[in-house]
């Protein structure tokens, strides 16, 4: 498929995915999927579309990895 779930690290677990997800947006400028979206099994990941461009892609891990540091 064209996503990729990843689990929310350590840190942002008791937030949930909603509020993680609305950190990347807002931080790093990364739109991603609350796994809570897709019910009670998704909560605790995000769900990330791979159906950007590669250097797109790249700049986002950037940013996101960024905002973990």
């Amino acid at each position: 498929s064209m996503f990729a779930w990843a689990p929310i690290p350590n840190k942002f677990k008791n937030r949930g995915s909603l509020e993680f997800a609305k950190e990347l947006m807002l931080k790093a400028d990364v739109a991603v999927s609350p796994g809570v979206a897709f019910g009670e099994y998704g909560e605790g990941f995000v769900r990330i579309g791979l159906v950007e461009n590669e250097q797109r892609i790249r700049q986002a891990a950037k940013n996101i990895k960024l905002l973990l540091q």
